[in-house]
């Protein structure tokens, strides 16, 4: 592929280039030495051994300016990426001129770099000029000196000149080329730092597809830590038989998420094993393992794209027709058909012109799409509201119905009827059962849902409270209230 042929310009190069180059000038010290007088051959031989010393010693020096050109380069290309990818933030705070003059400081550092680079370079033309030239003049002068003494023909000036003008060409490309190799490699100096980084998830040398059965999901005693140090589970199993649904519940940061990232293999386990129908997923493709999951996140990130392809990044092979099936199970389709460009309705970047409902949808459209058999939601309700919420919950139980399902949940409500309940709190589990269980039990989860449902009556009442008001607005004065 590409490496190779760099690899033969490289050789080529060497071959045809360099070595003739060396020869030659070998050939002139040797031929001036005998033809002419051993002070042309010193001439020539110092002549080249300056331009060559310089020419290497000063493109070394200028490595650094083209290494901070390429940084700045990159510093000013991500700012304004960020910018311009998060711009409702940049207008909530009113920071466009914060940003722009960021950018302009970025493009400045980036223009005094590239001036650094592109003066060293004139520098460098201007010394090969200057060391060929003195060459070219002391060797004029002791010709034509000779020709007055009457030891040389005016001919022997004239091929003297001719020949160091001929040896000038090839040693021109000779610096071109070591300049142009040294670029090159500073250029690729980030690809390589890229190819160094190691993977974190890596597929054993002989891993095998995962044989899915019934979806039985295991967890066996796992630990994990995102930083050394830092426990964020501590020792969980648990095993969800196949078809039932396990919900998840407990404070924020107590690894619910976690659990999920690590059943999908974002991450490898740093102790204790997963298995689903008895394979440790360790040991098993990732690709055939993300193949059986459907994930419905916890934020739904869109692609700047229209709706249609959107919803078929589920399964890119999918039909129209299919697409608008599974948009119909998710309860979205009346929704996109009633946009003007229906299906073809473009989302925006990051999916900014869909409501967060939509988005959601969308995403539970795109797992029904992809049919995978065990399916793992994560707080996939958490940012709306609550009308909004029970249709997407009823779309989500025909998503889950006779599939293995791990729920994480922040709202209680939503997972009363899974058919065990786990309270994560510290990186362990502190109870399981089912919700009435939980709740006879008056322990973790009991508390939780008090309090759930106490900020929940706060709400109701204050929404009555309002429409109390409102209606008072609306009594005439003549209702012969008592003050």
């Amino acid at each position: 592929g590409e490496f190779n042929t760099n690899e033969l310009f490289f050789h080529s190069y060497i071959v045809f280039s360099i070595f003739p180059t060396i020869a030659d000038i070998i050939i002139a010290i040797i031929y001036f030495i005998s033809n002419f007088s051993a002070w042309f051959g010193l001439i020539v031989f110092l002549c080249m051994a300056l331009y060559l010393g310089m020419t290497i010693a000063i493109t070394e020096w200028r490595t650094k300016y083209r290494r901070e050109m390429n940084t700045r380069d990159n510093e000013a290309k991500s700012k304004a990426v960020d910018s311009l990818l998060n711009f409702e933030t940049v207008k909530y705070y009113n920071a466009e001129g914060y940003e722009v003059n960021r950018f302009n400081d970025a493009i400045l550092k980036y223009q005094v770099a590239e001036w650094k680079t592109g003066a060293s370079l004139a520098f460098l033309n201007q010394t090969q000029n200057l060391v060929i030239g003195s060459g070219l003049l002391a060797g004029s002068l002791l010709c034509a000196y000779f020709v007055t003494e009457n030891k040389f023909q005016v001919g022997d000036y004239v091929l003297f000149g001719t020949y160091i003008i001929q040896l000038y060409a090839p040693l021109n490309w000779f610096g071109t080329y070591y300049r142009i190799i040294q670029s090159s490699f500073i250029d690729m100096e980030n690809m390589f730092e890229l190819f160094k980084e190691d993977q974190e998830v890596i597929d054993d040398v002989n891993a095998a597809n995962l044989v899915f059965r019934m979806g039985k999901v295991e967890f066996d005693d796992v630990f994990f830590s995102y930083v050394a140090g830092k426990e964020i589970l501590k020792g969980i199993s648990f095993t969800v038989p196949p078809g039932h649904t396990v919900a998840l519940v407990g404070p924020s940061g107590s690894g619910k998420s976690t659990i999920i990232r690590l059943l999908f293999r974002f991450y490898d386990v740093c102790g204790g094993c997963i298995k689903i129908d008895g394979q440790d997923i360790s040991k098993v493709k990732q690709v055939s393992l993300r193949s059986h999951i459907g994930v419905v996140p916890q934020d739904t990130v869109l692609f700047n794209d229209s709706i249609r392809n959107n919803v078929r990044y589920g399964r890119v092979s999918a039909s129209d027709d299919e697409v608008e099936e599974a948009s119909r199970a998710a309860d979205i389709h009346e929704q996109i058909v009633s946009f003007p460009d229906g299906y073809d309705t473009q989302v925006g970047e990051r999916g900014l012109k869909l409501s967060g409902g939509e988005k959601q949808r969308v995403a539970i459209a795109r797992t029904i799409l992809k049919a995978p058999q065990i399916i793992l939601l994560d707080e996939a309700t958490s940012a709306l509201d609550t009308q909004t919420e029970r249709n997407i919950q009823a779309s989500l139980a025909k998503v889950c119905t006779g599939r293995t399902t791990i729920v994480v949940a922040h709202r209680l409500s939503t997972v009363i009827n899974a058919d065990q309940i786990l309270v994560l709190q510290d990186g362990r589990f502190v109870e399981r059962g089912r919700h009435d269980e939980l709740l006879a039990k008056g322990g973790v989860y009991s508390g939780m849902w008090m309090k759930q449902q106490e900020v929940d009556a706060t709400d109701s009442a204050s929404d009555s409270e309002i429409k109390d008001r409102s209606s008072e607005k609306l009594q005439p004065p003549s209702s012969g209230r008592g003050d």
